[in-house]
C-alpha cells in the first residue's frame, strides 16, 4: 500500500511556539510526520488541544514558517506527541515543498554517508527528483 503522504525526515529538526502561551520561548521539537494535512511532533509539554502553534524549520532554504493548530496529544515516554493540523491551504502547500526540500536534504546526507560523494544543493535535487518525483503524492 502507497502511503498517502510523505514522512518527514526525523533528522531536520523544528522549532514550535504554541502562541497562547505568552512567555514560552521556542521548544525545539521532533517532527515525526508531515502531510499536507499536517504534521506530529513530539514535545517535552503537553498542549491543550485547539492551541494555535508557530512552526519553524530554520535548517531549509529558504526556512518555513506556518502556523497550526493542535488537534491531538498522547504522552508517550515522557513526552507527548502532538497532531497538527495546517490552518489553511496555502500552509499544505508550503508544507508540500518544505516536505521535498527535507527529503532532497536527506538524500544528500545519505548519499555522503553511503557513497562518499558530496554533493549540492542543486546536484542532490536533481537526482532526487530523477528518482522520486514521480512518487512523491500529489
Amino acid at each position: 500500500m502507497r502511503r498517502r503522504y510523505v514522512r518527514h525526515p526525523a533528522s531536520i529538526p523544528i522549532d514550535i511556539r504554541v502562541l497562547s502561551v505568552v512567555s514560552q520561548d521556542r521548544e525545539l521539537s521532533c517532527m515525526t510526520t508531515v502531510s499536507q494535512g499536517g504534521m506530529s511532533c513530539e514535545l517535552d509539554f503537553s498542549v491543550t488541544v485547539g492551541s494555535k502553534i508557530n512552526i519553524n524549520i530554520a535548517s531549509v532554504s529558504p526556512p518555513y514558517e506556518g502556523v497550526g493548530e493542535v488537534v491531538w496529544c498522547h504522552e508517550r515516554n515522557k513526552h507527548f506527541v502532538l497532531g497538527v493540523q495546517f490552518s489553511d491551504e496555502k500552509e499544505a502547500f508550503k508544507s508540500r515543498m518544505v516536505q521535498q526540500v527535507c527529503q532532497i536534504e536527506e538524500y544528500k546526507n545519505n548519499v555522503l554517508t553511503r557513497e562518499g560523494r558530496l554533493l549540492d544543493t542543486n546536484q542532490a535535487a536533481a537526482e532526487w527528483i530523477a528518482k522520486n518525483a514521480s512518487s512523491f503524492p500529489h
